[in-house]
């Protein structure tokens, strides 16, 4: 592809060299450009690409995108300078995948919870519905029948776009995919055409990056503000920030609400560990996912795909018939009548929702065990509110560890254990190593008890020391429980 076509869109400040030269392909790692490529130098979160620009002229690249040019230019080369690198390589992906967004309805869905849930169920049900579809998700991605392994909840963009291609040369009409805020930042989703973006609720989460709780908000409700006008932009009216994601977009504005008046409501009939019953849009709907925060991503999906033209009795139908994803409230019951949930939940505000729906659900006789840890070289704050709410939906606690990456499980241990109360000490047990303590949980637990695991969910490795090794909460309970799957 031309050089001038791969630029389109990008506001250039200066160039150096020819430009009438050929891209063969895009690159952001250095270690990763070749003979023909175009470099672009992005300033990320741990390294500098400007840094990094002679290693990738080194390997091939003829052309190099930067903010500001390197102290030794090369005749053969050519430099352009951009005000945003991480800006010019959206777009730039864009162009040279020749803009597969934009050949298919693109759905966005951001929020601190429920984005996975929302983004899988819509992807079953369109496939369902006789669509072929696609899937970017913080569990997998998939271009129809085909999963494509996730490494993250949003892709680099040129990652993205050449998943995008990949769809649509596949026959994709559809993509829903999950927007993190860092993805929104770090402009991942620049060059992008979305049809749609779902907020689901917004709470305390990823702050290491962020920094504050307003600069997290900022981050989310940037995805909305460059939503087209062709677009419509479906938020969550009962979360206080959720009208806040609406103030400046351009798409459609529609709303969704379990409490108040909203484009698409939903009333809870029924909540119980077989399901919930609905009312939604004037009909008793009988669905098998469980707990009223289901309830909002059920909604969601439904005014997602209603918005997306779909009809709606025929919405409502499909959804009933379909699962959760894996490793939200995954539930499985032993012989001795012990039940395990295994779930994602690794923020407080998630870990509270799961434990409030096991509270509304039990008989009030049996025990609740929460298994929970929280993930080292992330968000600190958020370690003892953690071990505060465990602790105060909980029969009985077991503090251990998640991924604890770099950091010393121990002192990760430590921060969760400054939010437990002397109230609450009886209750609560510290054990590092996370097997053990699933199954020192399953140990101590009596018929009809209820056994949460959460934080890792549908992940099948812990990250320690930097080094990933198999870890599946799901298969030791089912070791635990003498199941097989």
């Amino acid at each position: 592809m031309q050089l001038q076509d791969v630029l389109y869109g990008v506001a250039t400040l200066a160039v150096k060299g020819r430009v009438d030269v050929v891209i063969t392909e895009l690159a952001f790692d250095s270690r990763k450009a070749k003979s023909g490529a175009a470099f672009i130098a992005v300033k990320g979160t741990q390294t500098d690409g400007h840094d990094h620009i002679t290693s990738a002229v080194d390997h091939g690249a003829s052309v190099v995108v930067c903010e500001h040019f390197p102290p030794v230019v090369l005749a053969e080369v050519t430099y352009i300078q951009v005000a945003d690198s991480a800006d010019a390589l959206g777009v730039m992906a864009a162009n040279f995948y020749n803009h597969p967004s934009a050949k298919l309805q693109l759905l966005g869905i951001t929020g601190t919870n429920g984005k996975t849930t929302i983004a899988t169920l819509l992807f079953r049900l369109f496939q369902r519905l006789g669509y072929k579809a696609g899937l970017i998700s913080t569990v997998q991605n998939q271009i129809g029948a085909e999963v494509v392994p996730s490494t993250h909840t949003t892709p680099d963009p040129l990652s993205l776009n050449r998943l995008l291609q990949q769809m649509v040369n596949a026959g994709c009409t559809y993509c829903f995919m999950e927007v993190s805020s860092h993805a929104v930042v770090q402009k991942r989703i620049k060059g992008l055409v979305f049809a749609g973006g779902v907020f689901t609720n917004i709470t305390h989460d990823h702050l290491d990056f962020h920094g504050t709780f307003d600069n997290y908000i900022r981050a989310k409700k940037g995805f909305f503000d460059v939503l087209p006008k062709s677009a419509f932009a479906l938020t969550n009216m009962d979360d206080k920030n959720g009208m806040v994601m609406l103030q400046n977009t351009q798409a459609a504005k529609k709303t969704y609400s379990l409490k108040q008046l909203a484009d698409f409501n939903a009333r809870v009939l029924e909540n119980g560990f077989k399901g919930l019953h609905l009312e939604v849009a004037g009909r008793e709907v009988f669905f098998k996912l469980i707990g009223s925060f289901n309830a909002y991503n059920l909604l969601a999906v439904y005014g997602a795909a209603v918005s997306l033209g779909q009809d709606a009795l025929s919405v409502l139908t499909t959804l009933s018939s379909l699962d959760g994803a894996e490793g939200r409230f995954d539930h499985i019951v032993s012989a001795e009548n012990v039940m395990a949930i295994v779930d994602y939940a690794h923020t407080p505000d998630a870990l509270q929702n799961v434990l409030n729906t096991i509270q509304d659900i039990r008989k009030g006789t049996e025990q609740v065990i929460t298994v929970v840890g929280c993930g080292g070289d992330r968000d600190k704050l958020k370690r003892p509110v953690m071990a505060q709410v465990a602790c105060d939906w909980s029969d009985k606690v077991i503090l251990t560890s998640d991924n604890p990456r770099t950091e010393d499980p121990l002192a990760i241990l430590n921060d969760m254990e400054q939010g437990v109360s002397p109230t609450n000490k009886r209750k609560v047990l510290t054990i590092s190593d996370r097997r053990e303590a699933i199954r020192t949980a399953c140990h101590i637990a009596k018929a009809g008890d209820i056994i949460l695991l959460a934080g890792k969910g549908h992940e099948k490795y812990q990250e320690i020391k930097g080094v990933k090794h198999h870890f599946d909460d799901k298969e030791i309970l089912m070791e635990q429980f003498n199941l097989t799957n």
